[in-house]
């Protein structure tokens, strides 16, 4: 678990670095022609225009990354403030200094962002510009001038220490190593820190001084990949081996590397082909003098093109640097793939295995997805899945019910656990991280995944479809979720609690709705739903860890910045009545890469909740109601618009 905590850090470090550097690219790219161009050694020297090259480099990219990175933490004023205070670094070295905007553009931002935070609503109506442009200024000020006196200095150090390490490595012939580390680091997805938090700054200053640097193609060359991709062309079996062809283009026209992660996984010794093969296209890089001006991304062989000082010996030593570790790939690859056990590699799997190493959505993930099935005709019935069928596919159901009912079709919309669908099941909707097992349970049914069950477009594409077909509009819905289906709500209630007893009153009560809060990451904000569903009288203790176990199953954020935890089916068990709790986060808290401002912690037991997570479902399907929720003064305020919005 330790080990598995480091990667996800190291992970979000490099996306993080990552986000500072790629909206930039274009400069960096702009800056990289004009010094390729225009120095004494250029392909047209020009003494007039190569007077931009330096402002470019120590000034505009720098300021450029600080702003971006102040951004990332609190929008414009951290972006601005971000800026002010990478300025100091700037003025404080004799070098580009990327790495200290990576540092001050942040730390810029998040000051900015707590002073906001411990002023929010204490200054006076009509001093706010006053305000907000002063304490900008003052703090910006400031960490200028840290930065020059401290964090510049040190930031020379310590790029004078990588310099030197690259340079110690080129100089004994052992920069073909470093493939070592990075290649199985692409696939790991803990890359980036290494590429932009290293390589780039380093090749930046390379380029400054000779035109051109070897390190941007250390991690961005195409060759690994592809000979890997074409060893599966040629003796790969099943799915993999189909799939492989158009990889193969994606991959190497269009620069996503990612696409050939889960072919390495399905088989871990291919580690061996993509680390040699990069060994020997940087041997190759070294020996020929090989380079490029800017950084290449994404790393496609067009993007290499691109970037290629513009002479013959450049264009020779980059590509001939791409072929040689395509050639070494392809054959270890290809003797790997043969000599191996023959069986039928499931390439899917790889790719979701791949998406989780990568701790959030995968970009090309959908290009290995299942076929969906085939669309039914004469649907009388869709059925949302969800692991405990008590919470995401309820509110699901609700939505998707509501429109069905407007659009006079004659469905029925019910919910229900994965364990629990029906053999008969014509449509089935399911969070993309569920539709596989949704899909082995029912293979015969019409699969439709959606990422965001409060406002998934898929929805109205889906009724569109049906619609289409001709499916009968003339009878409104006939049935609802409470539906006697396996999983979904049975009228058998609970032993001691009469149906008409438990309540709206008394599954959201004004005590469990808690304004305000503050939490650093979601499972602190999960814990505390938990434990108030617990005081609540409504869970037992152990619920709480369900709610976590349920989470990491496959993430309880709906969309429109709400996110529902609830227990497993397992832990249904652990219910004593059914109950709500809301938080209130205006901050939000980050769920997965997405901000979630509303919490509701649900139990579920019997389906009494079904018909109050009903309303909050349509509620909560227009941003309109998030807002006014998030800006609630009060408990009952907020019960109130919930209430409104569905009388």
């Amino acid at each position: 678990m330790a080990h598995f905590n480091i990667k996800v850090a190291v992970q979000k470090f490099g996306n993080f670095l990552s986000s500072m550097v790629m909206p930039n690219i274009s400069a960096f790219i702009a800056w990289g022609l004009i010094t390729a161009l225009f120095i004494p050694s250029g392909f047209l020297p020009n003494e007039s225009l190569a007077k931009m090259v330096t402002p470019m480099v120590t000034f505009l990219l720098p300021l450029l990354i600080g702003y971006t990175g102040g951004k990332l933490i609190h929008d414009h004023r951290g972006g601005v403030v971000g800026a002010i205070a990478t300025m100091g670094v700037i003025v404080g070295s004799d070098i580009p200094m990327f790495l200290g905007a990576m540092i001050m553009g942040p730390f810029g931002g998040y000051v900015i962002k707590k002073f906001d935070q411990l002023i929010e609503g204490k200054i006076k109506a009509g001093f706010e510009m006053l305000v907000n442009n002063f304490s900008a200024g003052i703090l910006g000020g400031l960490l200028s001038i840290l930065s020059f006196l401290a964090i510049g200095p040190a930031v020379d150090v310590f790029t004078g220490w990588l310099v030197a390490g690259v340079d110690w490595l080129v100089g004994t012939g052992l920069l073909p190593l470093t493939s070592i580390l990075i290649e199985p680091a692409k696939v790991l997805f803990l890359n980036n820190a290494i590429n932009h938090g290293v390589l780039s700054p380093i090749g930046v200053e390379q380029v400054k001084q000779t035109g051109a640097s070897i390190l941007f193609l250390l991690e961005s060359n195409p060759g690994p990949g592809i000979g890997v991709l074409l060893a599966y062309c040629f003796f790969g079996k099943g799915t993999a081996k189909k799939s492989a062809p158009g990889a193969a283009i994606i991959h190497f026209f269009g620069g996503i590397h990612e696409i050939y992660f889960p072919y390495i996984l399905m088989k871990p010794m291919l580690f061996l082909a993509v680390i040699l093969g990069g060994m020997s296209g940087v041997f190759t890089l070294v020996l020929l003098g090989g380079g490029l001006f800017a950084p290449a991304s994404p790393g496609s062989i067009l993007a290499i093109t691109a970037v290629t000082p513009h002479n013959a010996g450049a264009y020779i030593a980059n590509f001939a640097g791409v072929i040689v570790a395509a050639l070494v790939s392809f054959i270890v690859g290809a003797f790997i793939l043969k000599t191996g056990k023959q069986s039928e590699e499931n390439i899917e799997d790889a790719a979701k295995k791949m998406q989780d190493m990568k701790g959030k959505k995968s970009s090309v993930a959908d290009v290995f997805a299942s076929d969906p099935g085939t669309m039914p005709t004469n649907v009388s019935k869709i059925i949302f899945a969800c692991d405990a069928g008590m919470g995401s596919s309820a509110m699901g159901a609700s939505l998707l019910r509501k429109k069905v009912k407007e659009a006079g079709l004659n469905i029925a919309v019910t919910n229900t656990a994965i364990s629990n669908i029906p053999a008969d099941a014509q449509i089935v909707i399911t969070q993309e991280e569920l539709t596989p097992r949704a899909q082995n349970k029912v293979p015969n049914a019409y699969h439709v995944s959606v990422d965001n069950f409060l406002s998934s477009p898929e929805y109205d594409s889906l009724l569109a479809r049906l619609q289409d077909d001709g499916t009968d509009k003339l009878h409104e819905i006939v049935e609802d979720a409470e539906e006697k289906v396996p999983g979904v709500r049975e009228h058998s209630i609970e032993p001691g609690i009469d149906e008409d007893e438990q309540d709206e009153n008394e599954l959201l009560r004004e005590e469990n709705v808690f304004l305000n809060q503050q939490f650093t990451n979601k499972e602190e904000a999960i814990r505390f739903a938990g434990r108030a569903l617990v005081n609540a009288g409504y869970v037992k203790e152990s619920y709480i860890e369900a709610m976590i176990a349920r989470d990491e199953l496959t993430s309880t954020y709906m969309g429109n910045d709400v996110a529902i935890p609830h227990g497993t089916e397992e832990a249904k068990k652990d219910v004593l009545k059914s109950g709500f709790t809301v938080l209130q986060i205006p901050d939000g808290v980050d769920f997965d890469g997405q901000m979630a401002r509303l919490i509701f912690g649900i139990a579920g037991k019997d389906g009494t909740h079904l018909e109050i997570l009903s309303g909050i479902a349509v509620t909560c399907s227009e941003m309109e109601n998030i807002e006014k929720m998030v800006k609630a003064t009060s408990a009952r305020e907020l019960m109130d618009i919930i209430n409104v919005e569905n009388n």
